[in-house]
């Protein structure tokens, strides 16, 4: 009895203060507005940025990690609505109308520049475009709505006009993490544009284990409340907040993007491109943190819509072996799909990042792959 008396309290306590600090709205629009502006000076004009980046700079950072890349491409913005644009690497972009183009979609907080070990390989056997998504990298950074439907849907959207604005017919998509799950939502919507979709180590797909977890295990009201008080920060606001002390920040908690491109280069090349892709007003990444809940899961699974996917449409998906990512999706997806190509590849000794882990093997598999299907 003492146990539920101190329970029944502390639950009220929680939800007292729930009232004061987390009416959702008001917190998220202050936070959001505190964390798009934080980039900028707030203490005295005559003071430098409080976050060491421009838009130039993440230009510089971007032309750096490029020039390992041999082959010629060119580099634009195109157009879409609204007055935005997709900024977009396009390799070998004269042979469209003859071959069916690979497009490259970075994961969540990338960028064009790091497909750098794989765009050579790539270009060699088929036009190749790598797009920053729409909300990241030198992209537009407009305002997503706070839905997390809608919020996809402008993504998806962005992607069609980009389409036409390229002048392409159809395309193999091929998506990391987040750009994975934009590439089946885009499918779904679209599915006469895609050929073939490639996921590399997607985000999004299964339900949200804690969804049944809860009804045999109730989560503790102090945990929730502490999640209801975290969950309008978006993910890497932390890294705004850190000022000039970012650089050094992304350095020392991942070294290991350094050693991923230790073939191309020795210095900083690597963790200055990702600082500058990640501290400017954080668009996408709030549209990002819409489309997720409950610490990275999708509010929209996209295995509960694969039903709406065209059985036409080949799929391969591409794990590391060393990942954290659940495996389990390919299988659950090669079930869903028993009259479909599905294939699900593991790239032994890589992690999350694949393409940068095991680049040579990566390249050999994607393309090995889309030689089976076309």
């Amino acid at each position: 009895m003492a146990e539920q008396a101190a329970t029944a309290a502390s639950s009220g306590v929680v939800h007292r203060v729930l009232s004061v600090v987390g009416a959702q709205g008001l917190v998220t629009s202050a936070w959001g507005y505190v964390d798009s502006t934080i980039k900028w000076c707030w203490i005295p004009n005559w003071l430098p940025s409080w976050c060491p980046t421009s838009q130039l700079q993440l230009q510089a950072a971007e032309d750096l990690m490029l020039r390992c890349v041999e082959s010629p491409f060119s580099k634009r913005h195109v157009p879409i609505s609204n007055g935005n644009q997709l900024w977009t690497l396009s390799f070998g972009g004269d042979r469209v109308k003859g071959e069916t183009p690979l497009v490259l979609l970075h994961g969540f907080g990338g960028g064009v520049g790091l497909w750098a070990q794989n765009l050579d390989a790539l270009a060699r056997r088929q036009p190749v475009f790598a797009v920053d998504l729409l909300g990241f990298g030198r992209s537009s950074r407009p305002r997503f709505s706070s839905d997390a439907r809608e919020a996809e849907e402008q993504f998806v959207e962005s992607m069609e006009q980009w389409r036409a604005g390229v002048g392409l017919e159809s395309m193999t998509l091929l998506g990391h993490n987040l750009g994975g799950y934009l590439a089946v939502a885009y499918a779904i919507r679209y599915p006469d544009r895609v050929k073939h979709l490639v996921l590399v180590e997607p985000w999004g797909f299964p339900d949200n284990p804690a969804t049944a977890e809860e009804a045999d295990h109730p989560i503790p009201v102090w945990i929730k409340a502490l999640g209801s008080m975290f969950r309008p920060f978006n993910p890497l606001a932390g890294l705004r907040l850190a000022g000039p002390l970012g650089p050094t920040l992304v350095q020392t908690l991942r070294p290991d993007f350094k050693k991923k491109f230790s073939s191309m280069f020795t210095d900083n090349t690597v963790t200055q491109y990702i600082y500058h892709l990640n501290v400017q007003s954080p668009s996408g990444e709030t549209a990002f943190n819409n489309m997720t809940v409950d610490y990275g899961w999708a509010v929209r699974p996209m295995l509960q819509r694969m039903d709406q996917l065209q059985p036409e449409i080949p799929i391969t998906i591409i794990y590391g072996s060393r990942s954290s990512i659940d495996f389990n999706s390919g299988s659950t997806l090669k079930e869903m799909r028993p009259h479909s190509h599905v294939e699900s590849i593991t790239i032994r000794g890589a992690g999350h990042y694949v393409y940068a882990d095991q680049p040579e093997d990566f390249n050999h598999k994607v393309l090995q792959a889309c030689d089976k299907v076309h």
